[in-house]
C-alpha cells in the first residue's frame, strides 16, 4: 500500500494541473502589440515623441500601445521601477485595432531602469519596453584656463 501512495499523489497532481490548464486561456498568435513606446505627451491618441532616456525637469511619462486582434480582452500596463511593480493600469479592448496609453509621474528619487509590460488578463506577457530615468545633466564644461598675458 505504501508504494502506491507516490503514484496516487502523482495522479492527483496531474489531474489538478490538467484542470488548471483547461481553465487557462492560451494566447492566440493573432494577439499582438502592433506599436508601443514611451513618450512625453500624447496628442490625438498618438505619441508625440519617443523616450529612451528621460531626465528632470520632465516628470510625466506616457506609455502608448496599439493593440491588434485583442477585441473583448482586458490588457494591463504593468509599470515597474528597478524590477518592482509600482502601478497597474487596465484597459478593455473594444475594437480589432485599439490604441491605449497610461501615464506615470516620476518622483525625484525614482532614477534608474523603468519598464512597462503589456499583459493579458491571465498575466501572460505580450510585450515589454524599457527606458531610463536619469538625473539632469549639468552639461557644464570645465572653466577655460586663465589666459596668460605677456607684457
Amino acid at each position: 500500500m505504501m508504494h502506491r501512495l507516490p503514484c496516487l499523489l502523482m495522479a492527483v497532481a496531474g489531474l489538478s494541473m490538467q484542470a488548471l490548464a483547461e481553465d487557462a486561456v492560451l494566447p492566440d498568435t493573432a494577439w499582438r502589440v502592433v506599436r508601443a513606446q514611451f513618450a512625453t505627451s500624447i496628442d490625438n491618441r498618438e505619441p508625440v515623441d519617443q523616450v529612451v532616456v528621460l531626465s528632470p525637469p520632465q516628470v510625466e511619462v506616457f506609455f502608448f500601445t496599439e493593440l491588434g486582434n485583442l477585441e473583448g480582452r482586458t490588457v494591463t500596463h504593468r509599470w515597474e521601477h528597478q524590477g518592482q511593480v509600482v502601478s497597474r493600469v487596465s484597459f478593455e479592448v473594444k475594437g480589432p485595432r485599439w490604441r491605449v496609453f497610461s501615464k506615470y509621474i516620476l518622483e525625484p528619487d525614482q532614477f534608474g531602469e523603468w519598464s512597462v509590460t503589456v499583459i493579458d488578463e491571465s498575466d501572460w506577457p505580450l510585450y515589454t519596453e524599457l527606458f531610463r530615468y536619469e538625473p539632469a545633466s549639468t552639461n557644464s564644461l570645465p572653466a577655460p584656463p586663465a589666459s596668460m598675458s605677456s607684457e
